[in-house]
């Protein structure tokens, strides 16, 4: 794994998205007080002219807990072999015991910030919250995204700076 400089960082945005997945982790790896959860919707980008990685959680996740109490988060991407691993930590809840032991997946300590990383990632993007706000449905342009929402569960979104981010070769240009 090498350090990939933010202006260096290049993927198949929607690939990693829509098919890779990642785990967002928030918490305190030192305290041990931390959770996972697998997200498909997000985005990375500028935004005050500052390298971002933008996810969305549910208040209802418990992950949504973690994410409001501390400052930092993770995302990280893995080989397809971990698939298992994501659809189990993307379904099963944290609050009911810890569903990361029950994966082949280990957590690290990130190199800058308190949440926690995973020995496996071929993917590690380590970053401090900026921003926050609540998806409002009276704001939806288009009707259908109102099907996203059948328990009226909007999305909280977060910006994240980018801190850190670490990869395989195939994450950096030359």
């Amino acid at each position: 794994m090498i350090s990939i400089p933010v202006n260096k960082f290049v993927v198949q945005i929607n690939d990693l998205w829509g098919s890779k997945w990642f785990l967002l982790t928030s918490g305190d790896f030192k305290k041990k007080h931390y959770n996972t959860m697998t997200v498909a919707w997000g985005y990375f980008g500028i935004m005050w002219n500052k390298p971002v990685a933008v996810v969305v959680v549910r208040p209802t996740r418990f992950t949504y807990e973690f994410m409001e109490q501390y400052d930092t988060f993770t995302l990280t991407v893995f080989d397809k072999k971990y698939k298992k691993d994501l659809s189990l930590l993307g379904t099963k809840s944290g609050r009911d015991g810890d569903k990361i032991a029950e994966t082949k997946l280990t957590t690290v300590k990130s190199e800058i910030v308190d949440s926690p990383s995973f020995k496996e990632a071929e993917l590690i993007i380590e970053c401090n919250k900026i921003y926050w706000d609540d998806f409002k449905p009276d704001h939806f342009l288009d009707p259908s995204i109102e099907k996203s929402y059948p328990l009226q569960d909007y999305h909280r979104m977060y910006f994240g700076e980018i801190q850190k981010i670490r990869g395989h070769n195939n994450y950096c240009a030359e």
